[in-house]
């Protein structure tokens, strides 16, 4: 384990570094990454600290291979992996900071509800008790009294996600959209600016209603995409029993941390395709490695 990911001022630093870096990227606008019609873009789900899926979606997205390779990672912490009672997904924090410093502009963590949750000290618990708990009570374990440091240093990581990444061959991705219910008073110019506090407060700052967002329809996202000018949404924030999941016409739906979950590559220079096309495309992560390994023994390598 990096000891970036161990000692209180390394974690603080890294943090910083990689919120600079990110807050940094040159296409940034607003709150939303613009990726122009060059290159590859791997769209996943909700990661939930599973750090095999993790390096399955790096595999397929190949970073290495050039700068014009990208990956959204998104709903990274509280996983149902509990060391000693408490939860250590400050490490996957630490680990996309890593590879946001390591490949920049090309990793994209984008702004989930979970984090949100953690960064405004907002209890939320997918089953196994209070996530915001048991994640604090890692960082207790880990950094003892240096704990609060990390918290906030973690929080400026959060503040610094972006809301959405946007394709110019019009695809737009973000961790939810707004519940139907919600737009009335929901302002889709929120990616178009920098997140302030009322932002992210709730019940109804504009990146919280829509990182929390749940039921949508397709009259609702039939106006977003036309407010957003954009012809396919992908969201995470829920179970596809497959990976992924054409909600309604304009909208994907990806899930990425459970043992069927998928990843998504899109070509930047093609149109996008309708949802349901988008969805049958998308790659079961178990099956990456399968084709890795075969790839090897096709060249003559060595297996593992």
């Amino acid at each position: 384990m990096s000891s970036a990911l161990t000692d209180p001022g390394a974690f603080c630093d890294l943090m910083d570094r990689a919120a600079e870096s990110i807050l940094a990227i040159p296409t940034r606008r607003g709150s939303t990454v613009h990726l122009p019609r060059r290159g590859s873009l791997v769209v996943t789900g909700d990661l939930h600290d599973n750090p095999l899926q993790l390096s399955r979606i790096l595999g397929f997205a190949a970073l290495e291979r050039g700068s014009e390779r990208h990956v959204i990672l998104q709903e990274l912490i509280h996983g149902d992996r509990l060391v000693n009672g408490v939860d250590l997904s400050h490490r996957m924090i630490g680990r996309v900071a890593e590879l946001s410093l390591r490949f920049p502009g090309q990793v994209h963590p984008l702004l989930a509800n979970h984090e949100l949750a953690q960064m405004n000290g907002d209890s939320v618990s997918k089953g196994g008790g209070d996530n915001v708990a048991l994640f604090d009570d890692g960082l207790d374990w880990v950094f003892g009294d240096e704990a609060d440091r990390v918290a906030d240093a973690i929080g400026r990581f959060i503040r610094a996600m972006p809301l959405a990444v946007r394709t110019e061959s019009g695809v737009l991705c973000s961790h939810s959209l707004p519940a139907p219910a919600a737009m009335a008073r929901f302002d889709p110019a929120v990616l178009d600016r920098r997140l302030d506090d009322a932002d992210y407060a709730r019940p109804a700052g504009d990146a919280y209603v829509m990182v929390w967002g749940r039921g949508h329809d397709m009259k609702q996202v039939a106006k977003l995409r036309e407010a957003w000018g954009v012809k396919l949404c992908c969201v995470g924030h829920g179970f596809a029993e497959t990976g992924a999941e054409a909600v309604c016409p304009g909208l994907l739906m990806l899930n990425s941390d459970h043992e069927r979950g998928a990843a998504w590559r899109l070509d930047l220079a093609a149109e996008p395709p309708p949802a349901d096309e988008a969805a049958m495309e998308a790659m079961p992560l178990a099956a990456i490695e399968a084709l890795a390994a075969a790839r090897r023994e096709d060249r003559g390598e060595p297996r593992g």
